[in-house]
């Protein structure tokens, strides 16, 4: 007997180490129990250490592989679109050029179910600073007054003990997910994994906020189940359990 699996896709870069891009999105999706696709903007030399090198992807081939990327998305409704807009590293170099940046905002945005920015992406996307949670809300509205449906604005930048992110929906509901800090190195990946996550429980058949609270609860188990590899990969074969779940709030 074959299943019926649900089908996704990933547009993304290539990790050469394995912990980020399109590497922790097939390993999420896999884990999750759905068979991901993949199409390659970007090679990169690196390992656990850092990047030595980056090969763009020409156009030319993009097309070849998905005929394009936004002009496609306009041109097919398959499904829900989760977009995480790498824009910004952990430590703060900024990744895209200001052109990147406003093709973003004018041109993939608009077609995302949901986007996940960090912090400094969404301070980027939104214009404004954010120093406390009324920042993050005022951030979240004004990223999904950009054209997006859902905005998880992921709180893992910011210091503290506990880790807040927060999420506005398209119908206007919005909470928050609390979980505790992992003292750890071991986090290379875990914007790609979670919105390779998001992506894969959606196509599961969950709604946005079951998907969601799902991933994190996945992403918090790849966490604090580590394995020694290198300087930072994601275990992805993290058996998710009650503890790893985070605790939904209304309000904070």
């Amino acid at each position: 007997m074959v299943n019926k699996t649900p089908q996704v896709l990933t547009i993304a870069g290539m990790d050469s180490s394995g912990g980020a891009g399109v590497s922790a999105d097939l390993k999420t999706f896999a884990a999750q129990g759905v068979y991901g696709a993949n199409v390659i903007v970007a090679l990169t030399a690196q390992n656990t250490m850092g990047v030595q090198q980056v090969s763009m992807t020409s156009p030319s081939m993009i097309h070849a592989q998905l005929k394009s990327v936004a002009e496609f998305l306009q041109q097919a409704d398959f499904g829900n679109y989760v977009l995480d807009p790498v824009m910004v590293a952990k430590g703060g170099a900024h990744l895209l050029s200001d052109e990147a940046i406003v093709a973003i905002k004018s041109s993939l945005i608009p077609l995302a179910t949901l986007i996940t920015p960090n912090m400094p992406e969404a301070e980027v996307l939104s214009g404004s600073n954010i120093t406390n949670h009324e920042d993050v809300m005022q951030s979240a509205s004004k990223i999904q007054q950009l054209g997006v449906e859902n905005v998880l604005l992921k709180g893992g930048h910011a210091s503290g003990k506990d880790v807040y992110d927060y999420i506005l929906l398209a119908d206007g509901s919005h909470f928050w997910l609390k979980s505790s800090r992992v003292d750890t190195i071991r986090t290379h990946g875990t914007g790609d994994t979670i919105s390779a996550a998001i992506t894969a429980r959606l196509a599961l058949g969950d709604d946005m906020k079951t998907a969601i609270i799902h991933a994190k609860a996945y992403v918090d188990a790849t966490i604090r189940e580590g394995i020694d590899v290198g300087h930072g990969p994601l275990n992805h074969q993290a058996r998710v359990t009650d503890r790893h779940f985070p605790e939904v709030l209304e309000n904070v």
